[in-house]
């Protein structure tokens, strides 16, 4: 049976969505409301090759999501709002309480709002989009779809950080990893296109973006991820640091006067890429300064390569091998030479790179002598919460209707 699904992704001022019938996986439409809480907020709508954009003031969340309900009925994409069946939610946060995407119930959203404390940028934001979606269109069942479940198949070796007990145990302080949902979607998509079981592959899955984060990822289930605690963790972003020697911060504390608050901003807002190279958190623009001659810019560059190298490497240590190196996130889909310096001298693992393969990002870009499979996959982490609406939001709201 087809069913119209809204997938959902509530940023702290953005509002990302797709309108899809599954399981076809038809775009019906898809968009992105930016700047909300502006004067000069920007509403973009796509259907096909048709686009709409308008900017105006959109001062809340609240205030968006009606915007993008009206505008769905004036451009005639639905006839009305029971078209919509479902709804899924991507949210940042689920901690140890949910493992899998879940129904949101009055008890679930509770929990997610609870779970601000360890995601207080994004989960509040999350859970107000969830209410507002609930209010006007409270016949489709929702469904969080949590960036964190998929690592909640890490075992306590890969999760628990060596401090005294009692931070995990009452402040569940600990690694949980995010881009749950692309990693899943992803590596689910590899061994479909391989036509070879994902329980059969030990993948390292890598998401290049602004953000980024590797997972190792063996018989299907995450066993190992870069992020942790917080997405600041693991290799180089674009303005994230990733990992350094923690005794840094009380240094810098003392040495300079910085306030927690400074430190975290330091750490998120002005390291990485931009903090290296001087010149841009975006590797497209670091790669032009870096081509005209600064030396910098071509710093940020091996630094990032050499960072996500590392990681690779130890997760091929504890996968006990690699059948497949995959790429996904906007830096890894669309820069052939921050692939190429991340599979640079992989030979000894079985791992080589087709040059004219890699330049035009085909799906599989290894060599013909590679033992190893290097793959480019598309996220599409909207269709993975939709998908996740018709796997858990119609099953269980029957169940409960029985």
């Amino acid at each position: 049976m087809s069913r119209t699904i809204m997938a959902v992704n509530a940023g702290s001022s953005s509002l990302k969505f797709q309108l899809l019938v599954l399981p076809a996986g038809t775009v019906l439409c898809q968009g992105l409301i930016e700047r909300i809480g502006l004067s000069d907020a920007v509403f973009t709508l796509r259907q096909g090759e048709q686009k709409w954009q308008e900017t105006r003031a959109i001062a809340s969340h609240h205030e968006a999501a009606s915007l993008l309900l009206e505008k769905l009925l004036e451009h005639q994409i639905i006839a009305s709002l029971s078209a919509i069946d479902g709804v899924g939610h991507r949210v940042a946060h689920g901690g140890e309480a949910f493992k899998d995407s879940a129904l949101i119930t009055d008890e679930a959203l509770a929990e997610i709002e609870r779970l601000a404390e360890l995601a207080p940028l994004h989960n509040p934001v999350n859970a107000a989009g969830i209410r507002i979606f609930r209010q006007a269109l409270p016949h489709a069942p929702a469904v969080a779809v949590f960036d964190t479940a998929f690592h909640q198949t890490l075992d306590q070796g890969a999760f628990v950080y060596p401090l005294p007990w009692r931070y995990y145990a009452e402040m569940g302080i600990r690694r949980y990893g995010f881009h749950g949902t692309s990693h899943k979607y992803v590596s689910h998509l590899l061994a479909e296109k391989l036509g070879v079981p994902l329980s059969a592959l030990r993948v390292v899955s890598c998401h290049l973006g602004n953000g980024s984060s590797l997972c190792a990822i063996k018989g299907g289930r995450s066993v190992n991820t870069s992020m942790g605690f917080t997405p600041q963790s693991g290799v180089m972003m674009g303005t994230r640091s990733g990992d350094i020697d923690p005794s840094i911060l009380p240094w810098m504390a003392l040495r300079e006067g910085q306030t927690p608050q400074q430190l975290n901003a330091l750490l998120n807002n002005e390291s990485g890429l931009l903090g290296v190279s001087g010149v841009s958190h975006d590797y497209r623009d670091v790669e032009q300064a870096a081509d005209a001659g600064n030396p910098r810019a071509a710093l940020a560059l091996s630094l990032f390569a050499e960072r996500i190298r590392a990681t690779i490497g130890q997760y091929v240590m504890q996968l006990g091998g690699i059948d497949a190196l995959l790429f996904t996130g906007g830096i890894g889909e669309n820069s052939a030479r921050a692939r190429e310096a991340i599979c640079r001298d992989l030979h000894f693992l079985g791992l080589e790179l087709d040059e004219e393969k890699n330049q035009y990002s085909a799906t599989f870009i290894q060599s013909e002598r590679s033992i190893v499979k290097v793959a480019v996959i598309n996220t599409n982490e909207e269709l993975m919460i939709a998908r996740d609406v018709m796997r858990i939001g119609f099953v269980q709201a029957t169940e409960e209707v029985q």
